[in-house]
């Protein structure tokens, strides 16, 4: 047992001793079908603080010749599988946290030197029979033991894109490549490895190390395939865990939801245990990053990207191409390499297909009005997202004459001079102007209800509120939509809703470029 080596089972037992914990071994029966494999070098990608670090842990447990963990796992799932018993403990493990490592190295250009200094050493102290040499690389003492025993190992490598990432020197990135070729590009080795699986925030960089890892099987967050369960929280596991906590499900779906993964809705795990912990719905994940790497991102402003940005932060979603990206934290050359940079570290949700991105939840577009609120170039955005909980409360309270004139500022803002009458412009000013009401209402979009589709319809989700529906035209009147709205009974679909409702009426005038509003209300007995 070891700290690299054979390393026991005390950290996956601490995660078993949180209160909250969701039973996700169930990975490693999929994980065993890798093992000896011709694919048996997995890499997994993931938004920080969604789980990797803590499943790094659990296949150590279970892997690690250094434990015996058969009652660790036995309340657990995967003690039900065919494969339990057969791979439990039966590997020699060597299992690297290059993040901790980097973070805490006193001398980071000799990091790698003491890393395999570490694991040599470890090494002989577990084989003792076996002649380690000292310029033996960690390649190196895999071979030989293997060629002693016929043991095989897992390498289980967390934050392996760390120094990918960083600033490192050249001399450190040198020797990280060299150790990467050593252990996973070498035919010499393979035989020795029984499986391979890294963690990190960013897939494979293609122009810097692919051809290191380019044997390795990619699960990303645009791809998670046959892992997409794995790393996060599904959503029929919240749906156990507020029904447990006695919490509004509705509620967390709106705050942490968002990113689907081959039909499964996926949660962010940190944000949904604290928020359970500490009894309030809050922006936790925020707290563990910073919207900085959004600010970094919007100031380029490719073509494009201002008018996609203030679409998704009124609810909408864009087209993105998510395969010329290289992976890396500093080339970007169009608006597409940088939203999907910001899709790999959680900021933007991917919808595979029909390949469209957006913001995914309450918590992460808090830290999209954040970034914002600091640039300059969205000062006029800023100025309606603040203002946009005044005009709800106008809208509310029947004021016409404040909406109309809200609508004027947004729209013109929301759409450059060839888009501005396009009704999608008119529609992204709506849900820019109302985006405060996403805080007390589920927006959706051309509804079907009555004998045809609703342009805009509010529904509450917060007592005491009316229920909205808004319907545009164009060169007519405001009167004409309040009585297309009557005529086509949109208000059918709401007849489970007992609340009062509130019918909003908005013309707008291609010539002048201003806007009309009727409101009217409908009090149910």
């Amino acid at each position: 047992m070891g700290i690299y080596l054979n390393p026991d089972n005390e950290n996956f037992k601490s995660t078993l001793k949180r209160e909250i914990y969701v039973d996700k071994t169930q990975m490693i029966s999929v994980l065993n079908k890798f093992i000896d494999c011709d694919n048996k070098y997995l890499c997994i990608s993931r938004p920080r603080r969604f789980g990797k670090t803590f499943a790094n842990n659990m296949l150590a447990a279970y892997y690690s010749k250094g434990c015996n963990s058969k009652d660790v796992f036995a309340p657990y799932k995967i003690a039900s599988d065919n494969t339990f018993e057969q791979y439990l403990n039966k590997f020699n493990v060597i299992k690297i946290d290059v993040n901790s490592e980097y973070r805490n190295a006193l001398d980071k250009d000799h990091l790698i030197i003491k890393i395999t200094k570490s694991i040599r050493a470890e090494m002989q102290e577990q084989f003792s029979s076996i002649s380690f040499d000292e310029y033996d690389s960690i390649a190196d003492c895999i071979l030989k033991v293997h060629a002693a025993t016929s043991e095989k190992f897992v390498i289980l490598m967390d934050e392996y894109d760390v120094l990918v990432r960083e600033n490192v020197s050249e001399s450190l990135f040198t020797q990280y490549l060299d150790l990467l070729n050593g252990l996973f590009k070498s035919d010499t080795v393979r035989p020795a490895i029984a499986l391979a699986y890294l963690t990190g925030i960013l897939p494979i960089v293609r122009d810097r190390v692919q051809s290191k890892l380019n044997n390795f099987e990619e699960y990303t967050i645009l791809n998670a395939d046959k892992l997409a369960e794995y790393i996060g929280f599904t959503g029929d596991e919240v749906r156990a865990l507020c029904k447990k906590y006695n919490a509004d499900f509705d509620e967390y779906k709106r705050w942490y939801d968002g990113y689907s993964q081959q039909g499964i809705e996926i949660y962010n795990p940190e944000s949904v245990v604290k928020s359970l912990m500490y009894r309030d719905l809050a922006n936790y994940w925020g707290k563990t990053s910073t919207y900085a790497v959004i600010s970094d991102r919007i100031q380029e402003n490719f073509e494009g990207m201002k008018d996609d940005i203030i679409r998704m932060l009124s609810g909408e979603s864009v087209d993105v191409n998510v395969t010329r990206y290289m992976n890396t934290m500093t080339d970007f050359s169009t608006r597409s390499d940088a939203f999907t940079y910001l899709i790999h570290l959680g900021y933007l949700a991917y919808n595979k297909e029909d390949s469209t991105c957006r913001i995914p939840n309450k918590e992460v577009r808090q830290e999209w009005f954040n970034a914002i609120e600091t640039n300059k170039e969205y000062a006029v955005t800023n100025k309606i997202i603040q203002g946009s909980k005044e005009l709800l409360n106008e809208t509310l309270s029947g004021n016409e004459e404040a909406v109309a004139k809200a609508l004027d500022e947004s729209h013109i803002h929301v759409t450059s001079n060839r888009s501005y009458n396009n009704e999608d412009a008119l529609q992204s000013a709506i849900y820019l102007s109302y985006i405060y009401a996403l805080n007390k209402y589920t927006v959706i979009k051309e509804m079907t209800s009555g004998k045809d589709f609703a342009d805009v319809v509010f529904i509450p989700f917060v007592e005491n509120m009316p229920a909205m529906i808004i319907e545009l035209k164009r060169n007519d009147c405001a009167e004409s939509a309040i009585s297309q709205i009557k005529e086509k009974k949109y208000f059918d679909s709401l007849s489970h809703y007992s609340g009062n409702l509130l019918f909003v009426g908005i013309n707008y005038d291609e010539k002048t470029k201003k806007h009309e509003c009727k409101i009217e209300k409908l009090e149910k007995k």
